[in-house]
């Protein structure tokens, strides 16, 4: 039952955007990602590296990062298009 259920729902684009507490480039990034994401229908998962130690010690100095489905990474800074382009590869 549980797989006819998961198989009803739409699989979503989503992309990774690792950030941090008071990161003005965060700011930045997410203000050109949201309308791209939006036009493309892909949706934007926030994580703040703030509580995972793991994640401080990987992203820390190279946040904001935006990490695609396939765990390709492009780090700032970025634009609208070349985060075009690698959504147009993606999936």
């Amino acid at each position: 039952m549980c797989g006819r259920l998961l198989g009803a729902v739409p699989l979503v684009n989503q992309l990774i955007l690792f950030t941090g507490p008071n990161c003005h480039l965060c700011e930045q990034a997410k203000t050109i990602l949201y309308p791209l994401l939006t036009e493309k229908g892909w949706v934007l998962l926030e994580v703040n590296i703030q509580d995972d130690e793991a994640l401080k010690e990987k992203y820390g100095i190279r946040i904001p990062v935006v990490v695609l489905p396939n765990g390709d990474e492009k780090g700032w800074p970025f634009t609208a298009a070349q985060i075009g382009r690698l959504l147009g590869g993606a999936g």
